[in-house]
């Protein structure tokens, strides 16, 4: 059965959920967001990185883990040069052991001024 949960993130317009539980396993999705409004937090790829991490973080908790339950992590950039900005802050983030990470160059992303866009599995 799933568990929606109220992650304290604004929600999204569209038919989706951003962190969903079935037993012991958390899927995550985040975007950076101010959590209170929803408006898209724009800029610099470390600014963006920042903003989706930290509603990354709130999201896991909400679901009684932490960023170290985190399993898997995938993440959408639109620039392949933003990479290095993203590894820079992603490291403030997650320590080692890291969990298993994808990054995907993509076209675009759905909101404008969106640069980054992650999902991620945690095991509580």
């Amino acid at each position: 059965m799933i568990e929606v949960i109220d992650t304290g993130i604004a929600p999204s317009s569209g038919p989706v959920n951003d962190c969903i539980r079935v037993g012991r396993q958390v899927w995550l999705v985040v975007i950076s967001e101010d959590p209170s409004t929803g408006e898209i937090v724009t800029g610099e790829i470390e600014r963006q990185t920042h903003r989706a991490l930290a509603n990354l973080r709130q999201a896991v908790e909400a679901a009684g883990g932490t960023l170290a339950n985190i399993v898997q992590v995938q993440v959408f950039l639109v620039d392949k040069a933003d990479a290095a900005g993203m590894n820079r802050v992603y490291s403030e983030y997650f320590v080692k052991p890291y969990p298993v990470r994808a990054t995907v160059v993509v076209k675009e992303l759905l909101a404008a001024g969106l640069r980054i866009e992650i999902t991620a599995t945690a095991m509580l």
